[in-house]
């Protein structure tokens, strides 16, 4: 192990942080950190939108489903898929643009890799971190309040801030059931990997305190009802109205 792998394999999500602001100086580090991340062709198309404005952090704890840390934490970020300085430099050029799904696929990916080098970057330096999937929610409303430009695509939310609390990490699948060694590993074997991991997630339930109901659910229980049915199902919609081409 090393100070990097040290950091990389003790990450868990903070939902609770003191009242400590994050230095300026801080932000700027792993905000560059982030944009060293790898980035197809240097198209670099993502941007963060920090939040600083009280009233809209208060509000966006109601868009993302009442998750207070969104406005407990000492920095809020919405990451996001960014097309439109693309779109503004084909404009200047005299071209249409006309990237078609492919700039979605580069969008979400260059941002998703400048947000977990930004992530990593902050905990580095001491502070927890927490992705918000729920700004997913109410797109339309986070739209409206943070006056989203055609082409620019908010993703996921990220708090950032001192911790409050000390987590365990929760397990993640062993190496070998994501590791594949020149083809896809037959259903059987998949299954196999499945259960064993069940049974160290029931544990790290157990650990936790958690309702007989969840840990007999285990974790296959749980994926298995939230891929049963469609969730956020304008999520798509929302960003071909921002200019995205999603087929």
């Amino acid at each position: 192990m090393n100070p990097t792998l040290d950091i990389l394999v003790n990450h868990r999500s903070i939902r609770k942080f003191n009242q400590d602001p994050i230095a300026d100086g801080d932000i700027e580090k792993a905000i560059a950190a982030g944009q060293s991340a790898s980035t197809s062709s240097a198209i670099q198309s993502y941007c963060a939108i920090q939040i600083t404005d009280a009233a809209k952090r208060e509000k966006l704890v109601e868009l993302t489903g009442g998750q207070p840390y969104v406005a407990a934490a000492g920095a809020f970020f919405v990451i996001c898929g960014d097309s439109r300085r693309h779109r503004l430099m084909c404009e200047r050029a005299g071209r249409s643009y006309d990237a078609r799904f492919e700039a979605m696929l580069l969008a979400v990916t260059d941002a998703s890799l400048f947000a977990q080098n930004m992530a990593v970057a902050f905990e580095s330096m001491g502070y927890g971190i927490c992705f918000i999937g729920g700004l997913r929610i109410s797109l339309d409303k986070v739209d409206a309040l943070l006056d989203i430009p055609h082409g620019v695509y908010p993703l996921y939310g990220l708090c950032v801030g001192v911790p409050d609390q000390e987590p365990d990490p929760r397990p993640r699948l062993p190496v070998r059931s994501v590791l594949c060694e020149n083809v896809y590993p037959g259903d059987d074997a998949v299954l196999e990997a499945i259960d064993a991991y069940d049974e160290a997630y029931r544990e790290y339930l157990r650990e936790r305190g958690a309702a007989d109901e969840k840990i007999d659910a285990a974790w296959s229980g749980v994926m298995a009802v939230k891929f049963s049915s469609p969730k956020r199902a304008d999520v798509g919609p929302y960003y071909e109205s921002k200019g995205a081409v999603l087929r």
